[in-house]
Protein backbone atom coordinates (compact mmCIF):
# COMPACT_ATOMS: atom_id res chain seq x y z
CA UNK A 1 0.00 0.00 0.00
CA UNK A 2 1.05 3.59 -0.75
CA UNK A 3 2.07 5.73 2.35
CA UNK A 4 2.35 9.62 2.05
CA UNK A 5 5.37 11.79 3.30
CA UNK A 6 3.92 12.22 7.21
CA UNK A 7 5.62 15.45 7.56
CA UNK A 8 3.27 17.05 5.76
CA UNK A 9 0.56 16.27 8.53
CA UNK A 10 2.44 18.85 10.74
CA UNK A 11 1.19 21.51 9.06
CA UNK A 12 -0.97 23.84 10.20
CA UNK A 13 -4.65 23.91 8.30
CA UNK A 14 -3.33 26.67 6.04
CA UNK A 15 -1.01 27.94 4.05
CA UNK A 16 -1.31 31.64 5.52
CA UNK A 17 -2.09 32.96 1.14
CA UNK A 18 -4.75 30.54 0.69
CA UNK A 19 -6.46 31.25 3.66
CA UNK A 20 -6.99 34.94 3.05
CA UNK A 21 -8.08 33.77 -0.26
CA UNK A 22 -10.53 31.63 1.34
CA UNK A 23 -11.53 34.61 4.22
CA UNK A 24 -12.03 37.00 1.14
CA UNK A 25 -13.82 34.96 -1.09
CA UNK A 26 -16.31 34.05 0.98
CA UNK A 27 -16.82 38.08 1.98
CA UNK A 28 -16.94 38.66 -1.70
CA UNK A 29 -19.64 36.36 -2.28
CA UNK A 30 -21.69 38.03 0.66
CA UNK A 31 -21.29 41.05 -0.76
CA UNK A 32 -21.58 41.29 -4.66
CA UNK A 33 -20.94 44.78 -4.74
CA UNK A 34 -18.14 45.64 -2.54
CA UNK A 35 -15.15 46.91 -4.25
CA UNK A 36 -12.19 44.99 -2.90
CA UNK A 37 -8.77 46.42 -2.89
CA UNK A 38 -6.25 43.56 -2.24
CA UNK A 39 -3.02 45.12 -0.44
CA UNK A 40 -2.17 41.80 0.84
CA UNK A 41 0.07 39.23 -1.09
CA UNK A 42 3.28 40.88 -2.66
CA UNK A 43 2.54 40.85 -6.19
CA UNK A 44 3.16 43.16 -8.87
CA UNK A 45 0.23 45.32 -11.01
CA UNK A 46 2.28 47.31 -13.30
CA UNK A 47 3.08 45.47 -16.74
CA UNK A 48 6.26 44.12 -17.42
CA UNK A 49 8.98 46.99 -18.60
CA UNK A 50 9.17 47.77 -22.51
CA UNK A 51 12.56 46.25 -22.63
CA UNK A 52 12.08 42.69 -21.27
CA UNK A 53 8.85 42.66 -24.07
CA UNK A 54 10.42 43.42 -27.11
CA UNK A 55 13.28 40.80 -26.30
CA UNK A 56 10.58 38.30 -25.22
CA UNK A 57 8.73 39.04 -28.83
CA UNK A 58 12.16 38.94 -30.23
CA UNK A 59 12.89 35.53 -28.58
CA UNK A 60 9.68 34.10 -29.53
CA UNK A 61 10.42 34.55 -33.03
CA UNK A 62 13.64 32.96 -32.89
CA UNK A 63 11.95 29.63 -31.64
CA UNK A 64 9.89 30.03 -35.05
CA UNK A 65 12.62 29.64 -37.30
CA UNK A 66 15.29 26.28 -37.28
CA UNK A 67 18.47 28.55 -37.10
CA UNK A 68 17.48 30.03 -33.90
CA UNK A 69 15.13 27.62 -32.54
CA UNK A 70 16.05 26.75 -28.83
CA UNK A 71 15.15 23.34 -27.73
CA UNK A 72 16.52 22.30 -23.86
CA UNK A 73 18.76 24.89 -22.32
CA UNK A 74 21.21 24.39 -19.87
CA UNK A 75 19.75 23.66 -16.28
CA UNK A 76 22.05 26.00 -14.82
CA UNK A 77 20.67 28.97 -17.09
CA UNK A 78 22.32 30.56 -20.41
CA UNK A 79 25.65 31.80 -20.16
CA UNK A 80 24.79 35.19 -21.38
CA UNK A 81 22.65 35.78 -18.53
CA UNK A 82 24.40 34.39 -16.13
CA UNK A 83 27.48 36.40 -17.31
CA UNK A 84 25.25 39.75 -17.28
CA UNK A 85 24.15 38.91 -13.58
CA UNK A 86 27.57 38.61 -12.84
CA UNK A 87 28.88 41.42 -13.96
CA UNK A 88 25.87 44.36 -13.03
CA UNK A 89 24.51 42.48 -9.62
CA UNK A 90 27.74 42.02 -8.09
CA UNK A 91 30.78 42.03 -9.67
CA UNK A 92 29.74 45.74 -9.89
CA UNK A 93 29.16 45.95 -6.61
CA UNK A 94 33.25 44.60 -5.87
CA UNK A 95 31.72 41.21 -4.75
CA UNK A 96 33.84 38.09 -6.45
CA UNK A 97 30.95 36.17 -7.91
CA UNK A 98 31.54 34.27 -10.49
CA UNK A 99 28.93 33.65 -13.49
CA UNK A 100 29.81 30.13 -13.24
CA UNK A 101 28.36 30.20 -9.46
CA UNK A 102 24.90 31.87 -10.72
CA UNK A 103 21.96 29.41 -11.21
CA UNK A 104 19.11 30.84 -12.71
CA UNK A 105 15.79 28.99 -11.83
CA UNK A 106 12.23 29.94 -11.77
CA UNK A 107 11.55 31.53 -8.52
CA UNK A 108 13.44 32.48 -5.14
CA UNK A 109 10.30 30.64 -3.75
CA UNK A 110 10.89 27.58 -4.97
CA UNK A 111 14.73 27.80 -4.59
CA UNK A 112 14.55 28.79 -0.63
CA UNK A 113 12.84 25.17 -0.52
CA UNK A 114 14.27 23.22 -3.09
CA UNK A 115 18.20 24.67 -1.74
CA UNK A 116 16.99 21.68 1.65
CA UNK A 117 17.48 18.90 -0.83
CA UNK A 118 20.97 18.97 0.01
CA UNK A 119 21.56 19.88 3.06
CA UNK A 120 21.46 16.90 5.99
CA UNK A 121 18.20 15.96 8.44
CA UNK A 122 20.20 17.12 11.62
CA UNK A 123 20.98 20.49 11.38
CA UNK A 124 20.15 22.93 13.77
CA UNK A 125 18.16 26.03 11.58
CA UNK A 126 17.12 29.04 12.71
CA UNK A 127 14.44 31.58 11.83
CA UNK A 128 13.55 35.20 12.44
CA UNK A 129 9.93 35.21 13.92
CA UNK A 130 7.85 36.44 12.17
CA UNK A 131 9.18 35.08 9.11
CA UNK A 132 8.55 34.57 5.27
CA UNK A 133 5.99 31.66 6.16
CA UNK A 134 8.15 29.13 3.02
CA UNK A 135 11.38 29.07 4.95
CA UNK A 136 9.49 27.25 7.92
CA UNK A 137 6.74 24.91 6.20
CA UNK A 138 9.69 23.32 3.41
CA UNK A 139 11.88 22.33 6.78
CA UNK A 140 8.35 21.09 8.57
CA UNK A 141 7.55 19.10 4.91
CA UNK A 142 11.33 17.34 4.39
CA UNK A 143 11.26 16.30 8.37
CA UNK A 144 13.80 19.50 10.25
CA UNK A 145 11.16 19.46 12.77
CA UNK A 146 8.62 18.26 15.12
CA UNK A 147 4.76 19.00 16.07
CA UNK A 148 4.23 22.85 16.30
CA UNK A 149 2.99 23.43 19.40
CA UNK A 150 -0.38 26.28 20.45
CA UNK A 151 1.19 28.95 18.99
CA UNK A 152 2.39 27.84 15.78
CA UNK A 153 6.03 27.38 16.87
CA UNK A 154 7.98 23.72 15.24
CA UNK A 155 9.51 22.20 17.49
CA UNK A 156 13.68 21.93 16.58
CA UNK A 157 13.64 25.38 14.90
CA UNK A 158 15.30 28.23 16.90
CA UNK A 159 13.23 31.06 16.54
CA UNK A 160 14.75 34.26 16.57
CA UNK A 161 11.85 37.19 17.81
CA UNK A 162 11.72 40.59 15.77
CA UNK A 163 9.66 43.58 17.04
CA UNK A 164 9.47 47.02 17.44
CA UNK A 165 12.22 46.85 20.86
CA UNK A 166 14.56 45.34 18.68
CA UNK A 167 13.62 47.45 15.43
CA UNK A 168 12.75 43.86 13.77
CA UNK A 169 16.45 43.09 13.83
CA UNK A 170 17.55 39.69 15.20
CA UNK A 171 19.93 39.40 17.61
CA UNK A 172 21.95 36.29 17.12
CA UNK A 173 21.38 33.24 18.61
CA UNK A 174 22.32 31.95 22.09
CA UNK A 175 23.06 28.62 21.05
CA UNK A 176 25.06 27.15 18.14
CA UNK A 177 22.95 26.65 14.52
CA UNK A 178 23.86 24.78 11.55
CA UNK A 179 21.43 27.04 8.85
CA UNK A 180 20.46 31.05 9.29
CA UNK A 181 17.34 32.08 7.29
CA UNK A 182 17.58 35.56 6.85
CA UNK A 183 16.16 38.14 4.30
CA UNK A 184 16.89 41.49 3.90
CA UNK A 185 15.02 43.58 2.63
CA UNK A 186 12.68 42.15 5.67
CA UNK A 187 9.82 40.69 4.49
CA UNK A 188 7.47 40.53 6.12
CA UNK A 189 8.38 44.04 8.18
CA UNK A 190 10.33 46.27 5.75
CA UNK A 191 13.42 46.44 7.93
CA UNK A 192 16.75 46.52 6.71
CA UNK A 193 20.44 46.05 7.42
CA UNK A 194 23.62 47.53 7.81
CA UNK A 195 27.17 46.44 6.72
CA UNK A 196 27.99 45.94 10.45
CA UNK A 197 24.54 43.86 11.49
CA UNK A 198 25.41 41.52 8.57
CA UNK A 199 29.02 41.38 9.16
CA UNK A 200 28.04 40.22 12.34
CA UNK A 201 26.14 37.16 11.33
CA UNK A 202 28.76 36.44 8.66
CA UNK A 203 31.72 36.09 11.70
CA UNK A 204 28.99 33.92 13.71
CA UNK A 205 28.42 31.59 10.84
CA UNK A 206 32.28 31.55 10.43
CA UNK A 207 32.97 30.54 13.81
CA UNK A 208 30.34 28.20 13.99
CA UNK A 209 30.85 26.44 10.43
CA UNK A 210 27.00 27.62 9.74
CA UNK A 211 25.92 28.50 6.12
CA UNK A 212 23.60 31.94 5.92
CA UNK A 213 20.82 31.17 3.60
CA UNK A 214 19.96 35.01 2.58
CA UNK A 215 16.94 35.90 0.78
CA UNK A 216 17.60 39.57 -0.99
CA UNK A 217 14.64 39.24 -3.26
CA UNK A 218 13.67 42.73 -2.24
CA UNK A 219 17.12 44.34 -2.86
CA UNK A 220 16.42 46.68 -5.67
CA UNK A 221 14.25 48.58 -3.41
CA UNK A 222 17.14 49.99 -1.15
CA UNK A 223 18.23 53.51 -2.32
CA UNK A 224 20.41 54.02 1.19
CA UNK A 225 23.59 54.21 -0.27
CA UNK A 226 25.07 52.81 3.11
CA UNK A 227 23.09 49.58 3.00
CA UNK A 228 24.48 46.45 0.98
CA UNK A 229 22.17 44.45 -1.18
CA UNK A 230 24.53 41.29 -1.43
CA UNK A 231 25.47 39.38 1.75
CA UNK A 232 28.83 38.85 -0.57
CA UNK A 233 29.59 42.86 0.26
CA UNK A 234 30.80 41.68 3.34
CA UNK A 235 34.52 39.84 3.86
CA UNK A 236 34.10 36.18 4.08
CA UNK A 237 30.35 35.81 3.26
CA UNK A 238 31.53 33.39 0.36
CA UNK A 239 33.08 30.95 2.70
CA UNK A 240 29.15 30.89 4.24
CA UNK A 241 26.21 32.38 2.42
CA UNK A 242 23.98 30.98 0.02
CA UNK A 243 21.86 34.38 -1.89
CA UNK A 244 18.89 33.92 -3.44
CA UNK A 245 17.43 36.64 -5.91
CA UNK A 246 14.34 37.39 -7.91
CA UNK A 247 13.20 39.07 -11.14
CA UNK A 248 9.74 39.30 -9.87
CA UNK A 249 9.18 42.38 -7.81
CA UNK A 250 11.94 44.73 -9.52
CA UNK A 251 11.35 43.70 -12.93
CA UNK A 252 7.49 42.52 -12.51
CA UNK A 253 8.18 38.64 -13.04
CA UNK A 254 5.84 37.21 -10.71
CA UNK A 255 3.44 35.56 -13.79
CA UNK A 256 6.35 35.08 -15.34
CA UNK A 257 8.93 33.23 -13.54
CA UNK A 258 12.68 33.77 -13.36
CA UNK A 259 15.17 33.78 -10.49
CA UNK A 260 18.42 32.99 -9.39
CA UNK A 261 20.37 31.54 -6.59
CA UNK A 262 23.80 32.28 -6.08
CA UNK A 263 26.54 29.39 -4.64
CA UNK A 264 30.16 30.19 -4.03
CA UNK A 265 32.33 27.65 -4.79
CA UNK A 266 34.36 28.11 -1.92
CA UNK A 267 31.63 26.84 0.25
CA UNK A 268 31.42 23.81 1.62
CA UNK A 269 29.86 21.41 4.32
CA UNK A 270 30.48 18.54 6.27
CA UNK A 271 29.78 15.04 5.31
CA UNK A 272 28.65 12.62 7.77
CA UNK A 273 32.00 11.65 8.68
CA UNK A 274 33.10 15.08 8.92
CA UNK A 275 35.11 15.52 5.41
CA UNK A 276 34.12 18.83 3.68
CA UNK A 277 32.32 19.00 0.40
CA UNK A 278 31.42 21.39 -2.11
CA UNK A 279 27.82 22.78 -1.86
CA UNK A 280 28.30 24.51 -5.32
CA UNK A 281 28.61 20.55 -6.64
CA UNK A 282 25.93 18.98 -5.06
CA UNK A 283 23.36 21.80 -6.20
CA UNK A 284 24.65 21.70 -9.69
CA UNK A 285 23.82 17.75 -9.43
CA UNK A 286 20.43 18.79 -7.93
CA UNK A 287 19.62 21.26 -10.63
CA UNK A 288 20.89 18.87 -13.37
CA UNK A 289 18.75 16.42 -12.29
CA UNK A 290 15.36 17.93 -10.85
CA UNK A 291 15.13 20.87 -12.90
CA UNK A 292 15.68 21.41 -16.98
CA UNK A 293 15.66 25.04 -16.91
CA UNK A 294 13.81 28.78 -17.40
CA UNK A 295 12.64 28.89 -21.08
CA UNK A 296 14.71 30.86 -23.56
CA UNK A 297 12.20 33.83 -24.42
CA UNK A 298 12.01 34.26 -20.39
CA UNK A 299 15.96 34.50 -20.56
CA UNK A 300 16.00 36.81 -22.48
CA UNK A 301 13.44 39.13 -20.88
CA UNK A 302 15.57 39.02 -17.84
CA UNK A 303 18.74 39.43 -19.91
CA UNK A 304 17.01 43.00 -21.05
CA UNK A 305 16.62 43.89 -17.53
CA UNK A 306 20.43 44.78 -17.93
CA UNK A 307 19.92 46.77 -20.92
CA UNK A 308 20.39 50.41 -20.62
CA UNK A 309 16.17 50.89 -21.28
CA UNK A 310 15.66 47.49 -19.18
CA UNK A 311 17.57 49.38 -16.24
CA UNK A 312 15.86 53.25 -16.82
CA UNK A 313 12.43 51.31 -16.89
CA UNK A 314 13.23 49.04 -14.01
CA UNK A 315 14.44 51.71 -11.92
CA UNK A 316 11.30 53.70 -12.61
CA UNK A 317 8.85 50.37 -11.61
CA UNK A 318 10.73 50.22 -8.63
CA UNK A 319 10.31 53.91 -7.95
CA UNK A 320 6.57 53.71 -8.38
CA UNK A 321 6.18 50.98 -5.48
CA UNK A 322 8.48 52.96 -3.21
CA UNK A 323 6.27 56.08 -4.00
CA UNK A 324 3.31 53.81 -3.20
CA UNK A 325 5.07 52.64 0.10
CA UNK A 326 5.41 56.49 1.12
CA UNK A 327 2.07 57.17 0.78
CA UNK A 328 0.85 54.10 2.36
CA UNK A 329 2.76 55.26 5.62
CA UNK A 330 1.91 59.12 5.35
CA UNK A 331 -1.54 58.60 5.11
CA UNK A 332 -1.39 55.57 8.14
CA UNK A 333 0.28 57.90 10.22
CA UNK A 334 -2.19 60.31 9.84
CA UNK A 335 -5.01 58.47 10.48
CA UNK A 336 -3.17 57.39 14.25
CA UNK A 337 -1.37 53.76 12.80
CA UNK A 338 2.22 52.91 14.01
CA UNK A 339 3.45 51.96 10.65
CA UNK A 340 7.29 50.66 9.86
CA UNK A 341 9.15 49.29 7.07
CA UNK A 342 8.36 51.26 3.90
CA UNK A 343 11.69 53.02 3.10
CA UNK A 344 14.36 50.72 1.62
CA UNK A 345 11.17 48.18 0.86
CA UNK A 346 8.18 47.20 -0.32
CA UNK A 347 6.33 46.64 2.63
CA UNK A 348 4.60 47.91 5.16
CA UNK A 349 4.42 46.44 8.61
CA UNK A 350 2.37 48.28 11.59
CA UNK A 351 0.76 47.42 14.82
CA UNK A 352 -3.02 46.47 14.78
CA UNK A 353 -4.65 49.15 16.88
CA UNK A 354 -6.80 48.25 20.43
CA UNK A 355 -5.40 45.35 20.99
CA UNK A 356 -6.77 43.57 17.99
CA UNK A 357 -5.38 40.40 17.25
CA UNK A 358 -3.68 40.24 13.47
CA UNK A 359 -6.63 38.26 12.23
CA UNK A 360 -9.69 40.09 13.97
CA UNK A 361 -7.92 43.05 12.68
CA UNK A 362 -8.20 41.36 8.97
CA UNK A 363 -11.77 40.96 9.31
CA UNK A 364 -12.39 44.02 10.29
CA UNK A 365 -10.46 45.90 7.86
CA UNK A 366 -12.21 43.70 5.03
CA UNK A 367 -15.52 44.73 6.67
CA UNK A 368 -15.25 47.92 7.31
CA UNK A 369 -13.24 49.57 4.00
CA UNK A 370 -13.20 45.97 1.53
CA UNK A 371 -9.46 46.53 1.83
CA UNK A 372 -7.20 42.73 2.21
CA UNK A 373 -3.77 43.26 3.80
CA UNK A 374 -1.89 40.40 5.82
CA UNK A 375 -2.28 39.45 9.11
CA UNK A 376 0.96 39.33 11.18
CA UNK A 377 0.27 36.09 13.04
CA UNK A 378 0.33 34.21 9.41
CA UNK A 379 4.04 35.07 9.45
CA UNK A 380 4.96 33.35 12.92
CA UNK A 381 3.87 33.56 16.72
CA UNK A 382 5.70 37.13 16.64
CA UNK A 383 4.15 38.16 14.51
CA UNK A 384 0.74 38.40 16.45
CA UNK A 385 -0.59 42.10 16.67
CA UNK A 386 1.05 43.35 13.58
CA UNK A 387 -0.32 43.44 10.21
CA UNK A 388 1.80 44.11 6.33
CA UNK A 389 0.44 45.79 3.96
CA UNK A 390 2.21 45.53 0.53
CA UNK A 391 2.49 48.53 -1.66
CA UNK A 392 2.62 46.49 -4.90
CA UNK A 393 -0.92 48.10 -6.84
CA UNK A 394 -1.69 50.80 -8.31
CA UNK A 395 -1.51 54.10 -7.57
CA UNK A 396 -5.29 54.43 -8.08
CA UNK A 397 -6.17 51.56 -5.64
CA UNK A 398 -3.60 52.54 -3.02
CA UNK A 399 -5.00 56.33 -2.52
CA UNK A 400 -8.25 55.16 -2.30
CA UNK A 401 -7.61 52.46 0.08
CA UNK A 402 -5.44 55.00 2.24
CA UNK A 403 -8.93 57.32 2.02
CA UNK A 404 -10.91 54.84 2.94
CA UNK A 405 -9.01 54.18 6.19
CA UNK A 406 -9.03 57.51 6.80
CA UNK A 407 -12.93 58.06 6.29
CA UNK A 408 -14.07 54.75 7.76
CA UNK A 409 -12.26 53.16 10.22
CA UNK A 410 -11.62 54.54 13.66
CA UNK A 411 -8.52 54.16 15.31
Amino acid sequence: MATINDNYLKLKAGYLFPEIARRVRTFADSNPDAKIIKLGIGDVTEPLPAACRTAMIKAVEDMGDRSTFKGYGPEQGYDWLREKIATNDFQARNCDIDASEIFVSDGAKCDTGNILDIFGKNNKIAVTDPVYPVYVDTNVMTGHTGEANDQGEYEGLVYLPINAENQFIADLPGEKVDIIYLCFPNNPTGATATQDYLKTWVDYAKANGSIIFFDAAYEAFITDDSLPHSIYEIDGAKDCAIEFRSFSKNAGFTGTRCAFTVVPKTLTAKRSDGSDVELWKLWNRRQSTKFNGVSYIVQRGAEAVYSDEGKAQVKELVNFYLENAQIICNELKNAGFEPYGGVNAPYIWLKTPHNLSSWDFFDKLLQTTNIVGTPGSGFGAAGEGYFRISAFNSRKNVEEAMKRIKTQFKV
